[in-house]
């Protein structure tokens, strides 16, 4: 097999032995059968070069990488719902492979090194830690997640990106979704699989050896900044990166679903998506999964979610570090994360920063129209009408939503807007701008894919779907990194 010569092997998490991950072996699938792969973020690694038959090896067999030694199963614990699970670790996912991204040109000018990145899998077959599951991926659930990452990519959402889906000719049954149906293989790609559910194995098993080598690990690949040893500093930055993902999120309309204490990662990058939504309008308590009765993980919880994880690693950081600097490092949770949200919406909008006191106006009076707008008001609609501020003034009032544009909620979010200048003005020369309604993805929207696969095997509205979505992400050019 022979990448491209910018692809660099470095599997680092796997030099840390048997105590964090078991060698496994991938599934045999009866078939395997390419359905997506993303040929751009290949190339950040130097994968892009590889043939059909070749990225099938690799990501379908699972034929391990040049360099790289085999697949392992990442052991882990976590908090489900608030409720400590000791079994887990990755059940039907393995990490694959490492390797370090080709030099972007913003590591070239600042001196940041190339990011250490990961291939992890979903559905790609038993493992130690499968709990009597059958460690496989519904081929529906493999396209939810590629359409996912695709539009928290194009939102400006740190996300892993799905790099490859392959449908493996099984028929699975399950409770949740009509059965049988059909299975995939689904490969990503990450910043790290590091979680906290990481550190809370460690300090479950009262490991402190454990929980200093995980501290240096996480701090040498994913915060260089931080000094060796530094427990408090390391939260901090990791507090930091949750409270800027969890504001991206909530920019962008998106509901999680499931955030459990295993299901975020030091990186501060969003990954795993299950029984993820966006939302359709301002609804504090829509929630994503159809077994969160309690509205744990509901849009507006997110943030206490997000933070009541972050103590829980905080607690296992007490194994080596005092409890009062971890504390100060996760007070910085709230400021981090107001600062991030008005810095989001501001990204949304397309528009550049005036001052702190202007830029918390223009978060209020979006969110106060938002909420008074209701059914007549989607969320996603409203960053793409009056992207760029003042620039789009008569695009917007011309538009599907000119009746809504009127009243005292619209006036004080059209008056906070024209305070700020536009961000890059020339993006609203992309065709996408000339397009009455912005790229959503909404649930409806989604069934409707998945019904074009599942009763004629057509792909070409899920092919069309995401070359929209792409699209849209070239028009905002928002960054995520």
């Amino acid at each position: 097999m022979p990448p491209s010569p910018a692809y660099r092997p470095e599997p680092r998490f796997f030099d840390l032995g048997p105590d964090y991950a078991d060698a496994v072996r991938a599934a045999d699938f009866p078939t395997t059968t390419l359905r997506f792969r993303n040929d751009r973020a290949a190339a950040t690694v130097g994968l892009e070069t590889l043939t059909d038959a070749e990225w099938i090896a690799a990501f379908g067999r699972l034929d391990p990488l040049p360099g790289q030694p085999g697949p392992i199963a990442m052991r882990y614990h976590g908090h489900q719902f608030r409720t400590y699970n000791p079994d887990l670790g990755d059940g039907r996912g393995f990490l694959a492979a490492q390797m370090r991204e080709i030099p972007r040109a913003q590591a070239a000018s600042d001196g940041a090194p190339d990011r250490l990145l990961d291939l992890g899998t979903k559905g790609s077959g038993q493992t130690p830690w499968s709990r009597g599951g059958d460690g496989r991926l519904t081929l529906k659930g493999g396209m939810r997640e590629v359409l996912a990452a695709a539009m928290l990519e194009a939102l400006g959402v740190p996300t892993s990106r799905a790099f490859s889906l392959i449908e493996t000719g099984e028929a699975l049954e399950r409770g949740d979704e009509p059965s049988p149906t059909r299975s995939s293989v689904l490969v990503r790609l990450s910043h790290s699989h590091v979680r906290f559910g990481t550190f809370q194995r460690a300090a479950y098993l009262g490991r402190k050896d454990q929980i200093e080598t995980l501290i240096e690990h996480v701090r040498a690949l994913y915060h260089p900044t931080v000094a060796a040893g530094d427990a408090p500093g390391l939260l901090a930055a990791i507090v930091e990166a949750s409270a800027r993902l969890t504001a991206r999120w909530i920019a962008a309309g998106f509901v999680h679903g499931v955030l459990n204490t295993d299901n975020l990662n030091v990186t501060g990058e969003s990954f795993d998506y299950g029984p993820w939504r966006f939302l359709p309008r301002y609804e504090p308590g829509f929630t994503a999964a159809y077994f969160d009765q309690t509205g744990l993980y509901a849009f507006a919880r997110q943030p206490e979610a997000v933070f009541w994880n972050l103590t829980q690693l905080a607690g296992c950081l007490k194994l080596v570090a005092d409890a009062e600097p971890l504390t100060e490092a996760l007070n910085g949770f709230g400021p981090a994360y107001i600062r991030e949200l008005r810095a989001a919406f501001l990204m949304r909008l397309g528009v550049s920063s005036l001052s702190e006191a202007a830029d918390q106006r223009l978060l209020d009076a979006a969110l106060a129209l938002l909420r008074e707008g209701g059914e007549a008001l989607r969320w996603e609609p409203l960053f793409f009408d009056w992207f760029g501020g003042f620039a789009s003034s008569a695009r917007a009032l011309a538009g599907p939503r000119a009746r809504t544009y009127q009243g005292e909620a619209f006036d004080a979010f059209r008056f906070a807007l024209f305070e700020h200048e536009p961000d890059r003005p020339e993006r609203l020369e992309h065709p996408v701008f000339a397009a009455a309604e912005p790229e959503e993805m909404l649930i409806d929207a989604v069934e409707t894919l998945w019904a074009a696969i599942d009763r004629a095997d057509d792909w070409a509205p899920f092919e069309a779907k995401l070359a929209r979505i792409e699209a849209a992400r070239t028009a905002y050019g928002l960054a995520v990194d």
